[in-house]
Formats: structure tokens, C-alpha cells, sequence
């Protein structure tokens, strides 16, 4: 997929597929906003006005509070791509969420998730 048609993407339009995900493995929607929130330092009224902006990603991670600074710990594949290889800014951070969820819906740990 090109990098342009992700940046355009509302997260609006990609959250309830994290949620789903999450939820057909047992894990929580809580546990999904938890790891959003501990990646891009949203709050919980900032997730709800994006979702009803539909906020696009590029917009969603260039106004994000605070990227979390353990993010260089998220390593690992996902979608065929190593994420700490991923050299476009936004792309990788899109990327990262990714592999946070995936491993959510593995079963990992939220400790170990959130790199704790």
C-alpha cells in the first residue's frame, strides 16, 4: 500500500479492526486504548474527539502529546517489515502501533507490551 493512501486513512477507519482484533484473542478494548495512549500520550478525551474527527494518521501521530520514549524498544515484524528499519517517520509509527496491537492479540503481557 502506498505511504500516502495510510497517511490519509482516518484512524477512525482502523481502530475498531484493533479492537476487533484484540477482542477475538480475549484481550479488552481497554487494553487496545491503554497502548494507544502509552504510545502517542493521548488521553482518553483526545482518543474520542480523534475518532469523531476522523482524524488521518499523519495528522494523528504529528499532533500526538508525547511519542512514548521507550518506543525504540518496539522491535520486531510486522506486515513483512521490520519496524525499527522502517525509515519514513510516520509509516514506522503507524508500524509500531501495529506490532503493539499484534502482540496484544498474542497473548503477550501488557507489561511486556508497554515495555515495562
Amino acid at each position: 500500500m502506498d505511504n500516502t493512501r495510510v497517511y490519509r486513512m482516518s484512524f477512525a477507519s482502523v481502530y475498531p479492526l484493533y479492537i476487533s482484533k484484540a477482542e477475538r484473542k480475549g484481550r479488552t478494548k481497554a487494553e487496545v486504548d491503554k497502548i494507544i495512549t502509552w504510545l502517542t500520550g493521548y488521553d482518553e478525551q483526545a482518543l474520542q474527539r480523534i475518532l469523531t474527527d476522523k482524524t488521518d494518521f499523519e495528522t494523528f501521530f504529528a499532533n500526538a502529546p508525547a511519542l512514548n520514549p521507550n518506543v525504540s524498544k518496539i522491535t520486531g515484524v510486522i506486515c513483512g517489515y521490520r519496524v525499527e528499519d522502517i525509515e519514513d517517520p510516520v509509516m514506522q509509527k503507524v508500524r509500531y502501533l501495529d506490532k503493539l496491537v499484534d502482540e496484544l492479540a498474542k497473548g503477550r503481557p501488557m507489561e511486556k507490551i508497554l515495555r515495562g
